[in-house]
């Protein structure tokens, strides 16, 4: 694809073209990160991007680039295709979309695939290789279950939906449309619900649902609990890395991104734009406002305001958090001043 070709389309998407200059307008066939790229391929930066410096030197075929004079200067002195954006990432997730179409599924269901008699197929469903699919279930038009998916009983797959190999959802599963659930996932597996008796634990049966809402995404090996009653929210456009835990009964809000091994218990209730971070614990019925961010292995065991930043565990305010990272190292020295000064008084 010429640059230029690509700067058409990109006048079409969100990014916010501002500028452009196609210059010998290169063939682009595909993208790399700044430091790597080769004579044929597109990059980008953000201002503050820590390749910033690597700008100068790179074999880069065209670039995109933040509003900022001085990258702007280096491309026009090295006469490099380049195109100036509000938003360069976007652009890129654009381009990349435009350099490596998807090939889509054709529709249709595969001889292997078992199809309960009271399942539900809407037109256009393309089903795998070794696709189960259970009684009072719907699949909804449009959707592409890979090889490998299994769907009990009771579950409802909304329109456009994409089930990568292997995935599966339990009893009480509810997909709205355009959710992408990829492979080894688990929805609505049963939460961890026992009652201790003189006998041992004694099961507390799991007979709710889980709701993903329209536009969720679902990463590798993950899993979402069904509460015994009620339900387990995921809100609309909120995306979730591989290796994710969220407990019996959450309720998350719209549009959070939840980085790997986050873990959720039961009960814990997110606001809208919620992002944790790798390896953040959240405990049971623990409150987490709208925009708030927590830092990387954060502990949440209360409630955190609306916006605020936490780090540490337990968590704390991010910046109560820096000064007292700064105070660790110092810890040795001062407790040898303290016993210095103890010695001192004492005599």
């Amino acid at each position: 694809m010429r640059f230029s070709t690509l700067i058409k389309a990109l006048q079409q998407g969100q990014a916010g073209l501002k500028r452009a200059e196609v210059g010998g307008d290169p063939l682009i066939a595909s993208a790399a990160a700044l430091d790597q790229a080769r004579s044929d391929q597109l990059s980008f930066l953000e201002k503050g991007n820590a390749l910033t410096s690597a700008f100068g030197n790179s074999a880069v075929g065209a670039v995109l680039l933040p509003d900022q004079e001085d990258l702007i200067a280096i491309a026009l002195q090295r006469g490099l295709a380049f195109a100036v954006l509000a938003d360069p990432r976007l652009a890129f997730a654009e381009a990349l979309e435009l350099l490596h179409p998807r090939r889509r599924a054709q529709a249709g269901v595969h001889a292997s695939a078992v199809l309960d008699e009271r399942a539900v197929i809407e037109p256009g469903v393309s089903i795998g290789p070794r696709v189960c699919v259970g009684a009072d279930s719907r699949i909804g038009a449009g959707s592409v279950l890979h090889p490998g998916v299994v769907i009990y009983d009771d579950v409802i797959v909304g329109e456009n939906c994409e089930l990568h190999a292997n995935a599966v959802l339990h009893p009480g599963s509810r997909l709205g449309r355009s959710c992408v659930v990829h492979s080894n996932a688990v929805v609505g597996s049963e939460g961890f619900g026992f009652v201790p008796t003189a006998r041992g634990w004694r099961k507390m049966p799991q007979t709710g649902l889980v709701v993903l809402e329209d536009g969720v995404e679902v990463g590798c090996g993950r899993t979402i609990d069904r509460p015994s009653v009620g339900e387990t929210r995921i809100g609309a456009g909120s995306k979730i890395d591989n290796l994710v835990q969220v407990g019996h009964g959450v309720t998350m809000g719209r549009g959070c991104a939840l980085a790997s091994q986050v873990g959720i218990a039961g009960g814990a209730r997110l606001g809208n734009g919620v992002i944790l971070a790798g390896q953040v614990g959240v405990a049971n019925r623990a409150v987490i406002g709208d925009r708030a961010i927590a830092s990387s292995k954060s502990g949440i065991h209360g409630e955190v305001a609306a916006g605020e930043v936490v780090s540490g565990y337990p968590a704390i305010p991010n910046r109560l958090w820096l000064r007292c990272s700064a105070a660790f190292s110092k810890l040795p020295e001062m407790a040898k001043l303290l016993r210095e000064l103890k010695r001192s008084t004492a005599q």
